[in-house]
């Protein structure tokens, strides 16, 4: 079970029910149309040709040298700094001809690029290409290209490539100057390690899951200090590490990991790592599919559907199905929508794994009501108006509004009060609210698929909001948000949506 706002502990007749859900496999879905095929060419050594000798063509001259390349380049002439790159290559070698290209001179070549200005010189040069066995590129002309230069991010042996088909370049470099920003010059030296230590590795001949496990803890030695050399104890401790796990009994772990409230932007920098580690990924039906994506593509996927008000997955046969599969080995991640601690079932399947002695630990996320909040461009709290925040659910294991809610509580003016899965019940609700001495005219505001592109909100007083709300019959998964700080946002018609969030 989930906390989106929507889902919710699901009644108790539909736990066992007819209409009740099993477990079921969810393939990823297919990647999208790709406007070019990513690839690194393997260079070293091999023969390249180049025509031109134009500042454009020197940069490509760089590139292909830069990867080990034994380029030729054909030129009428060559500027001082094409004879500099000649006597100084940053690998590879470089080798000036001083005339112009033949057909012949792209034979045994792996690429062949050049800057021609006229259209008939180009596709002569390309049919050479062709013909030689080689991949073509003349520059700024995309239609006689059979592979694109992108920006590229060189950590070497780690390399970051951008490309935007063309479409902007300029675009593509204000990109990889974002990512320059955040990957330091010397994590080059963490990938160089990784290229070094890698035999040592394979050498043990492990299993899969502990092979990822190793490269998993050199990431996050790597990421955790970017800035430093690696050293010899890393690479012991590592390997120590790797050690232990491959002698000690296969055993797998759980994680219960908090999806946030929609927005895949909310994800905590754990919950990623998390996802990126999953060997089986078992998720609630209000996970958006822009959050499974960030998992591993070869995880296996199993959809848990946990919805309020309809047919659900047995609790029970979920935390049988955690721990078997974590037996087997898997690392899991039981992902659940909002923060698997405010109304997740969380304590349920931590028992389960407890009770059988299966590692399971919490990745806190962004509940509905932060993230909701936050949409709306709320505080939960003021310090004169609001001094307590209090979570509700509305509807219990039966479906239907709790009878043992602190009416009190709910009722006092200084509280701030997120009412989750209020759609059936919000009416009564409010009643008993009311009643307790809430004022009809306390704000409130219900915000329907909080944080996502569809997120709508309707405002209104505590005493008119649910008439207000079956008028406008919106669907998808509700928060309602009652007390003082909803009166800042503006009351709105039928289905108006809130402010716009920043980006």
């Amino acid at each position: 079970m989930s906390e989106p706002g929507a889902a919710g502990e699901e009644p108790a007749a539909q736990d066992g029910g007819e209409d009740r859900r099993r477990p079921e496999p969810s393939a990823p879905p297919r990647i999208g149309p790709l406007a070019t095929l990513p690839v690194f060419l393997r260079l070293d050594g091999q023969r390249a040709v180049l025509a031109g000798a134009s500042d454009a063509a020197l940069w490509k001259a760089e590139l292909i040298a830069a990867a080990g390349a034994d380029l030729h380049v054909f030129a009428e002439d060559f500027g001082p700094a094409f004879v500099e790159l000649r006597n100084a290559p940053p690998a590879g070698r470089v080798t000036l001809h001083r005339r112009g290209w033949t057909p012949g001179d792209l034979s045994g070549a792996a690429i062949a690029v050049a800057d021609i200005e006229h259209a008939d010189e180009a596709a002569r040069f390309v049919e050479a290409a062709r013909e030689a066995g080689a991949t073509w590129n003349v520059i700024d002309r995309p239609a006689f290209c059979a592979f694109q230069f992108g920006a590229i991010v060189n950590r070497s042996p780690l390399v970051v490539a951008i490309s935007t088909d063309g479409a902007a370049p300029v675009f593509g470099q204000a990109v990889r100057a974002r990512i320059e920003a955040i990957l330091p010059a010397a994590l080059a030296r963490w990938a160089q390690a990784a290229r070094d230590w890698r035999p040592a590795v394979q050498a043990r001949r492990l299993a899969l899951t502990a092979r990822r496990r190793f490269w998993e803890s050199f990431a996050r030695r790597a990421l955790a200090e970017p800035a430093r050399a690696p050293v010899d104890a890393d690479r012991d401790a590592l390997l120590a590490d790797l050690d232990r796990v491959a002698n000690a009994p296969a055993r797998g772990r759980v994680l219960l990991v908090g999806a946030g409230p929609g927005d895949p932007e909310l994800l905590t920098l754990r919950a990623v790592r998390a996802l990126q580690a999953a060997d089986v990924i078992l998720f609630d039906d209000l996970v958006c599919e822009a959050v499974l994506d960030l998992g591993r593509r070869e995880a296996r996927r199993i959809r848990v559907g946990k919805r309020g008000h309809g047919p659900s997955c047995r609790q029970s046969e979920i935390c049988d199905l955690v721990v078997a599969l974590a037996r087997e080995g898997k690392t899991v991640v039981r992902l659940k929508s909002g923060d698997p601690g405010v109304f997740g079932r969380a304590s349920e399947e931590l028992a389960a794994c407890r009770a059988a002695g299966v590692e399971a630990s919490i990745v806190p996320g962004v509940s509905a009501a932060q993230g909701a909040a936050a949409s709306l461009g709320l505080s939960l709290t003021e310090r004169a108006t609001a001094r307590r925040v209090q979570f509700v659910t509305g509807h219990g294991q039966d479906g239907a509004l709790p009878r043992d809610l602190d009416w009190s509580a709910i009722a006092d003016p200084k509280a701030t009060t997120a009412i989750y899965m209020p759609r059936r019940s919000l009416a009564e609700f409010r009643d008993g609210a009311l009643a307790a001495g809430l004022p009809a005219q306390t704000p409130a505001v219900a915000i329907v698929n909080a944080t996502r592109p569809d997120e709508i909100s309707v405002a209104a007083p505590i005493g008119d909001l649910p008439e207000r709300l079956a008028r406008a019959r919106i669907e998808g998964p509700m928060l309602v948000i009652v007390g003082a700080v909803a009166g800042a946002v503006r009351a709105a018609d039928d289905g108006a949506g809130g402010p716009s969030r920043p980006f």
